[in-house]
């Protein structure tokens, strides 16, 4: 079984994917963690993120051992991550690398951008999550301020907009949900909330039962 969860940053599809992982004993990849490691590698060896032949050459030579490592999860890394995430010859280069990983039994969990409309089209079950700007801000501020980086609401909303307006346009895999892809909307939902939607709303799609009133079809 493939599950496929999109969505803008600090919606929640992180957190989602991993517990969906756990719950239903499946493998688990943030797509978003390959392109903030390309950015990663670049920097450290002093590269420009947008110099498409050294990005392409980090693409196909990315260590996946390396996917844990707690830098990848900064605000610097995130911001040079959509740079590198528009080069198209990158894209190219990790698409093998997350399908592949799809493809491993017994299943996989796959969180990002566009899982459901470029990397496993034929997911199973395509979620994409979302909530409103601000509340997302407020989540990845309160984060930053309790991970030590002085940071104001204003500021982190700023960037999450420039953020969306950046993904949502970008000529190659924008981010949007899939056609047939169910839309989470997550602003007035804590984390076991949204959890018991997307159980619900994958078991309805694999045949079990229950259906959760958060969920709509995506148009």
């Amino acid at each position: 079984m493939i599950i496929a969860i999109d969505g803008p940053a600090a919606s929640g599809k992180g957190t989602l994917a991993k517990r969906i992982a756990a719950h239903f004993g499946l493998n688990h990849l943030d797509t978003g963690a390959l392109y903030r490691a390309v950015a990663r590698d670049l920097l450290s060896r002093g590269l420009k993120l947008d110099d498409v032949w050294a990005a392409v050459t980090a693409a196909r030579v990315l260590d996946s051992r390396t996917l844990d490592d707690p830098a990848l999860r900064g605000r610097t890394a995130g911001e040079a991550a959509s740079i590198v995430a528009k080069i198209p010859e990158v894209r190219s280069a990790l698409l093998k690398f997350q399908r592949d990983f799809a493809a491993r039994p017994p299943g996989a969990v796959l969180d990002g951008r566009d899982i459901g409309t470029v990397i496993c089209p034929q997911a199973d079950v395509k979620i994409f999550v979302t909530a409103g700007p601000e509340e997302r801000a407020r989540r990845r501020s309160t984060e930053l301020n309790a991970a030590g980086i002085a940071i104001s609401f204003e500021e982190v909303l700023e960037q999450v907009i420039m953020r969306d307006k950046r993904d949502s346009e970008r000529e190659i895999a924008p981010s949007k949900p899939a056609a047939d892809a169910d839309l989470l909307d997550t602003t007035h939902l804590g984390i076991d909330a949204s959890f018991k939607a997307a159980v619900d709303l994958i078991a309805a799609k694999t045949g079990l039962a229950g259906r959760s009133s958060h969920v709509r079809r995506a148009h």
